[in-house]
């Protein structure tokens, strides 16, 4: 995984995930702290994090990222990250750090 902005955000808390790529779907159902799997790459998807309270948003599938897309999440302290992973394997790896038994928090 690859960070691609907002690294000053990184030491936020993430305490759940949320996977879709429709922004109407995180507007109604992201919370303050998840973390967004999307492999959408556009300026709604950084306005929408920031208005949901999200801990960063992680795009699957590899996708070219518009560099508008990483400056403007730059300058809002928003972690946006990259993987070429689809969304299914990132969010099973996900979860298995936020909620193993193993897992401290």
């Amino acid at each position: 995984m690859q960070v691609l902005a907002g690294e000053r955000g990184l030491d936020r808390e993430v305490d759940s995930g949320y996977c879709t790529d429709l922004i109407s779907d995180f507007m109604a159902n992201g919370t303050p702290g998840c973390l967004w799997l999307t492999l959408q790459a556009h300026m709604n998807v950084v306005a929408v994090a920031l208005l949901t309270g999200a801990a960063g948003v992680v795009l699957t599938g590899g996708r070219g990222i518009p560099p508008e897309v990483c400056r403007k999440a730059e300058a809002e302290g928003l972690p946006l990250l990259s993987t070429p992973c689809r969304t299914f394997e990132v969010a099973g790896r996900l979860y298995q750090l936020l909620f193993s038994p193993f897992h401290s928090g």
